[in-house]
C-alpha cells in the first residue's frame, strides 16, 4: 500500500478494508476509542508520533511493515 510517506490519513487506512484489518488485528482497542472519527483526517506520521509514547518501536515498526505490503 502507498503510505504516501506516512502522510496517508488515519480515514483512508480505515476505509481501506485490508489496512483495517491490520490496525483491528494490532490495536483492537484503538478502533473501538471514542475519539476515533475525530482522528481521521491525522495523517500516519501524526498517529505515529503520538503512539511513540505508547508503543514499543518493534511494534510500530511491523505495523507500518505490514501496511507497506498490502
Amino acid at each position: 500500500m502507498n503510505l504516501k510517506n506516512n502522510r496517508i490519513t488515519l480515514g483512508e487506512l480505515l476505509d481501506n478494508p485490508a489496512s483495517h484489518a491490520v490496525l483491528q488485528r494490532r490495536f483492537p482497542t484503538l478502533l473501538r476509542h471514542p475519539m476515533l472519527n475525530m482522528a481521521r483526517k491525522a495523517t500516519l506520521e501524526q498517529a505515529v508520533a503520538f503512539a511513540r509514547n505508547r508503543l514499543s518501536p518493534q511494534d510500530i515498526n511491523r505495523t507500518l511493515e505490514e501496511l507497506r505490503r498490502l
